[in-house]
């Protein structure tokens, strides 16, 4: 039983020292020091895969997420924002795999808080306290079984050695080369110079900074008290949300454009037109898109899959190119992507009148994502569609690299030649015999080819030692 303890541990530390904890923003409130809930499934996903020799098949996603919703049951995490059931009979809280769900740990404890049965602060006894921790490692052996976690562990390996042992420096190294290792197998890049050494953009980072002369979350409060509503709908939240990345004068603008007397409040369409107009200005005086010009071989070769109707190939060639790119404009993109998408949905606000809100979005900011005088505009206008379409999904780790990069950091704690086996295969491997028996066969292809050729009366003696 203990063995499940120190694998529920291991999993716990993995989320404290691997989640990304930084500022987020829900419901009209900031909240500091939390995660999303798909970062968490992808860190839970990639540290049993490091501590277990399993394939592909055998950890789901599905099983990911339950196991966050074992440890938020177990107090190890708590949603941010939600609700505090006071009745005991109250429907517990369901962990949500999404970026928009916010979680923050309850405390640094590795242990699982499980309920104990003691009142008080009475005293217990070693034979008491014995029997305490065998009764909670037996249920934390349970709960792993219930998951499927612990039956497919080998006896020997339930814990591998921690992955804090090595750098952060080289984890970093080995995920982005597993990356494009991946992303190789799914397109074709002839060049990967610019790709490896990927150029930053510097950015503003609106969640650093405390001077902002009209916060954000002051301006939800500030058009949700315009609109006479509890709260945002969730097309103002998402035009909000791109808001973040917009330097300061334009959200003066857009709070200057609102009505300042709560006795006259303005339409929800006034108020939807002030916010998209002030998107696509934004946007419009941008030199540079958001997709940098020098990855146009992914670009073309994820266009390339999805007009070949390989959808799914072409999902996971823009995870993983999201992945290579700087943090600020990952986070950008998806919000303009999460935009656009709520914006062209045909029950929305009406854009234009005589147009879809659908086609409106295509040919408005297509040139916002992506700019480019080598793709065809329907090329370009493919790919933005696709992207908006798939947005939910694009953040989320594809499960194969979490395999592959799980294998090569293995290695890496074993003192193994990472090199040796980088579980990525484009040639078809062939033993020693085969290889010799095929060399000979070319041979004797090659010199049957030359008789025939010498034999021919037809092909003039200077042609012959030309073809030969």
């Amino acid at each position: 039983p203990f063995q499940a303890t120190r694998l529920w541990n291991s999993i716990i530390h993995a989320l404290h020292s691997q989640v990304e904890i930084k500022r987020h923003r829900q419901h009209l409130r900031t909240y500091k020091n939390c995660f999303t809930g798909s970062n968490a499934v992808d860190v839970v996903l990639s540290h049993l895969m490091q501590s277990m020799y399993l394939s592909c098949n055998d950890i789901s996603r599905l099983k990911g997420v339950r196991v966050c919703q074992a440890l938020m049951d177990h107090k190890v995490f708590e949603p941010v924002g939600a609700k505090l059931y006071l009745f005991k009979n109250e429907k517990e809280t369901e962990f949500e795999d999404t970026n928009t769900s916010l979680y923050k740990f309850v405390n640094s404890s590795l242990t699982p808080l499980l309920p104990r049965k003691n009142k008080g602060n009475e005293s217990l006894s070693p034979e008491q306290t014995c029997k305490q921790k065998t009764k909670r490692c037996s249920k934390v052996e349970e709960l792993l079984k219930s998951i499927n976690v612990h039956a497919s562990l080998p006896p020997k390996i339930m814990v591998n050695e921690p992955t804090h042992l090595l750098s952060k420096r080289v984890i970093e190294d080995v995920w982005k080369q597993q990356t494009l290792l991946r992303l190789l197998q799914l397109i074709d890049i002839p060049f990967l110079e610019d790709i490896l050494v990927t150029s930053v953009k510097t950015k503003q980072d609106c969640f650093g900074k405390e001077d902002l002369i009209i916060s954000n979350t002051f301006l939800d409060r500030e058009i949700a008290s315009s609109l006479n509503l509890p709260e945002l709908d969730k097309w103002l939240y998402a035009a909000i949300e791109c808001l973040e990345y917009f330097p300061d004068q334009f959200i003066v603008m857009v709070s200057q454009q609102l009505p300042q007397s709560t006795n006259k409040p303005c339409s929800l369409n006034t108020c939807k037109k002030i916010l998209f107009d002030t998107i696509i200005k934004y946007y419009s005086h941008k030199k540079d898109s958001l997709l940098d010009t020098q990855d146009l071989d992914i670009h073309s070769g994820i266009i390339e899959l999805i007009e070949k109707g390989k959808t799914d190939q072409a999902l996971e060639a823009s995870q993983l190119y999201l992945k290579l790119l700087a943090p600020n404009i990952r986070e950008e993109l998806h919000r303009l992507l999460t935009f656009i998408a709520i914006a062209s949905e045909s029950d929305g606000y009406k854009l234009q009148k005589q147009f879809e809100n659908r086609l409106v979005i295509i040919k408005t900011c297509t040139k916002f994502i992506l700019q480019s005088k080598t793709l065809s505009k329907p090329q370009a206008e493919l790919l933005t569609q696709f992207l908006m379409d798939n947005h939910s999904d694009l953040l989320k780790t594809p499960l194969t690299l979490l395999e592959l990069t799980s294998r090569r950091l293995e290695s890496l704690l074993e003192g193994q030649d990472p090199d040796t086996n980088s579980g990525f295969t484009f040639c078809q491997r062939v033993t020693t015999k085969e290889y010799e028996d095929q060399k000979q066969q070319t041979n004797r292809y090659v010199l049957t080819l030359v008789q025939e050729m010498d034999n021919d009366p037809t092909i003039p003696l200077k042609q012959k030692k030309k073809l030969v």
